[in-house]
């Protein structure tokens, strides 16, 4: 019993955590034939203030945090030490913007798959929570598979 009681604990933790972030249509793009890089997109929306300061993935050899934005005509990708989740304010990941930059890939990602993906989240006191994710893998375009309009749809 004094073994099990800290692991239920945990597990309670880590649902309220859960609970207080919630993340909405995550996906991945597809790669090509020798890409060893691609991104990730999603919305994330926080009933309190946190900030996103990292992320990990089985699927890569490393994940970042990117931002992209236009400076004197380019566009410019940069990672970023954290990006500001404000409490009650959804935040998009999308092409074009912030992202999670997944480099060092293992395998190729085709579209119908999934990839896990671990958030690092830290709240105003400085305390770090993670977050697992499922995202799915679209096509190299972006665009849904047939099986992901479909099941949107439902």
């Amino acid at each position: 019993m004094k073994k099990l009681l800290p692991a239920l604990l945990a597990l309670c933790a880590s649902v309220a955590f859960a609970a207080e972030v919630e993340v909405t249509a995550p996906w991945v793009r597809g790669t090509v034939t020798g890409q060893n890089a691609t991104a990730a997109y999603m919305t994330l929306t926080s009933k309190r203030d946190f900030t996103l300061i990292g992320a990990t993935t089985p699927a890569a050899g490393a994940a970042h945090v990117h931002s992209m934005k236009i400076e004197g005509g380019v566009m410019k990708m940069r990672a970023v030490d954290g990006v500001d989740l404000p409490a009650g304010k959804a935040v998009s990941f999308a092409p074009g913007g912030y992202h999670i930059m997944l480099t060092e890939l293992k395998k190729p990602l085709a579209a119908g798959d999934s990839v896990a993906l671990t958030l690092r989240l830290q709240d105003r006191s400085g305390k770090v929570e993670t977050l697992d994710v499922k995202a799915a893998v679209r096509s190299p375009s972006g665009e849904p598979t047939h099986d992901m309009q479909h099941a949107h749809r439902h």
